[in-house]
């Protein structure tokens, strides 16, 4: 089986980063968990939420004058995002660490963070492959328009991306084992896809509870999305949560990493 050690560590660097990124992709092809979490299950329940919005035909005036599969594809997409950075991609460091592949590659001229990196782009190219399928398909299966401000919609995207994946990178830095990487992704992402509006949109939330989710990651994406969605740039609120996330993650991880 390929794994990380297969690198030429005699290529040029650009060379030895491509050899490593191939072979991690060929083992999340055999391994796919993230296509089955962050892009399987979202297509499922676009599906079924898309059903449920033509079924009834008409935009419902407690979401604001939206559909519900409207209401849906920002969830979704911040769904799937919490999946690709909670599960699949601590998963995959923590096992290497724990087949002592990290280890091993620190004693060669390859570095380990080119792993961390590695993993990183595989996940972030899931993620748009994700974030396609729900708006292209939204459109083309079930008429929900395509974001009206591109700008503010990709921005929100990206800082969603970058605070989710810091604290998918915080638990593969502390995480002792794959099954103990598991269990804190549980902890952290059921709660959180609560707030996102998954089980019980936001807009039926009590305020308290709404003012709760918009201070957590996926809710602040969803907000962010859902806002640009219908043609306005963010708020700053959201925005800012989620790069606050992104920059206390992604330090702590850094702090917390270790290779063995």
């Amino acid at each position: 089986m390929s794994t990380a050690e297969d690198v030429l560590v005699s290529r040029p660097p650009r060379a030895a980063f491509g050899k490593l990124l191939a072979c991690d992709a060929r083992l999340t092809w055999r391994e796919p968990i993230g296509l089955v979490l962050g892009l399987a299950i979202p297509v499922v329940l676009l599906v079924v939420f898309g059903t449920i919005s033509m079924a009834q035909h008409k935009a419902e005036p407690q979401l604001g004058g939206l559909t519900v599969i409207a209401v849906y594809i920002p969830i979704l997409i911040a769904f799937s995002l919490g999946m690709l950075a909670l599960f699949s991609l601590p998963r995959a460091l923590v096992t290497y660490r724990e087949l002592g592949i990290l280890r091993r590659l620190s004693t060669t001229p390859l570095p380990p963070s080119w792993v961390l990196a590695a993993q990183v782009v595989i996940n972030f190219v899931l993620a748009v492959w994700a974030l396609i399928i729900l708006v292209v398909g939204g459109a083309a299966a079930f008429g929900v328009a395509a974001p009206k401000n591109p700008a503010g919609f990709a921005l929100a995207f990206l800082l969603a991306v970058a605070a989710l994946f810091a604290m998918g990178l915080w638990i593969a830095a502390v995480a002792r084992s794959a099954t103990a990487a598991n269990a804190m992704a549980g902890v952290l992402f059921f709660p959180l896809v609560f707030f996102a509006g998954l089980w019980y949109p936001q807009q039926f939330m009590p305020a308290a509870l709404r003012d709760v989710g918009q201070l957590t990651p996926l809710g602040a994406s969803v907000q962010a999305l859902q806002t640009a969605t219908q043609g306005h740039f963010p708020p700053a609120g959201p925005l800012l949560v989620m790069a606050a996330y992104a920059v206390v993650f992604a330090v702590l991880a850094w702090r917390s990493f270790r290779w063995e």
